[in-house]
């Protein structure tokens, strides 16, 4: 009896070991990274380099994270207070007036209830130049409060992500002229699963551009695909924006950084959901293609180059649709 006590205490303690072992291990839990922007840019040098090692591995390992401490909580509420304003301080017929007028758009409504898709949703440009409908005015105010905000972090997440790349700050916003880069905001209005014509929200997909940054006012739906192949559901803590790498980051690295897969499923939303996703891309008259330095005898270039405009039009769609064209970008395999 002594022996079999004995023989599971040590088993608990082997189990106890692996358990630690797996708070580091992604790919045994599949929970998505998070990391503190402040820390980021911290003046211990110790502390930064390994969130900056924690950041590289986000990036390899998931192509998403939750990032903490990088626009005030106040601004984020603020902003989605202000798109729940829109939803809810304007009627159909006045949000109707952005329907597709021409291939310029800079605002422009959608709605979609079928199978495919639930969801009614304004685009909107909002860099180099701020667009925004323009009732109700909390709308376009608290908006552009948190999107001044989320481009300093854009700036900070570049010079970051260079960094874990083993290139000097600015080689980021140098590649993708991040300063002139095209912005496209996506407003969202989700409904209960009650009222939806599917489960699916929005179906898989990525994202085009550098990053995705997301906020919303309560969780419900939205699931990544994980780089081991398991679908993630996305819980995002409070005050935390939910970063994704895009289809251009995943260009210029070659594949070292992939964009990751998403999707909405509407199947226990219990009741209506506000989001924000904005796409952060280079400017639309940069050449994206994979960079030398990524490139080797074992990684030919995976990807052709194209201008981010040219790409955002490749399958027939307008620059703010900012649609993905990442599998017509690849490189047909030679053997």
């Amino acid at each position: 009896m002594a022996h079999s006590v004995e023989m599971l205490g040590q088993e608990c303690f082997d189990l106890k070991n692996k358990a630690i072992a797996h708070l580091h291990d992604y790919s045994f839990m599949d929970e998505i990274p998070t990391i503190d922007y402040s820390l980021l840019f911290s003046k211990d040098h110790n502390e930064r380099a390994k969130s900056l090692e924690h950041l590289g591995k986000a990036c390899q390992d998931f192509g998403c994270f939750y990032l903490i401490n990088g626009v005030e909580e106040r601004v984020v509420e603020g902003a989605l207070k202000g798109i729940s304003d829109y939803f809810e301080l304007t009627n159909q017929e006045e949000r109707s007036e952005y329907l597709k007028k021409n291939s310029m758009d800079r605002i422009r409504w959608y709605l979609r209830s079928d199978a495919g898709e639930n969801r009614e949703n304004i685009k909107i440009v909002t860099h180099p130049e701020y667009h925004c409908p323009s009732k109700p005015d909390s709308c376009k105010d608290a908006i552009g409060e948190y999107l001044k905000g989320m481009h300093e972090v854009e700036l900070g997440l570049a010079k970051a992500i260079s960094t874990t790349l083993g290139y000097e700050e600015t080689y980021i916003e140098k590649e993708f002229k991040l300063e002139a880069g095209f912005d496209v905001a996506t407003l969202n209005l989700y409904p209960p699963s009650l009222q939806s014509k599917g489960s699916t929200g929005l179906a898989e997909h990525t994202d085009p551009g550098f990053f995705v940054s997301l906020i919303q006012d309560v969780n419900g739906g939205l699931q990544v695909l994980s780089h081991q192949g398991n679908w993630i559901t996305v819980n995002i803590p409070r005050n935390t924006i939910f970063i994704g790498i895009g289809d251009h980051l995943e260009i210029l690295t070659n594949g070292k950084y992939k964009s990751h897969i998403h999707q909405v499923i509407l199947d226990n939303n219990e009741v209506k959901r506000i989001s924000m996703a904005t796409l952060h891309g280079p400017s639309l008259d940069t050449l994206v293609a994979p960079a030398p330095g990524f490139i080797n005898d074992s990684h030919p270039p995976t990807y052709r180059g194209m201008t981010y405009k040219e790409s955002l039009e490749l399958n027939g769609f307008d620059e703010i649709d900012v649609q993905s064209s990442l599998i017509q970008l690849q490189m047909p395999l030679s053997f």
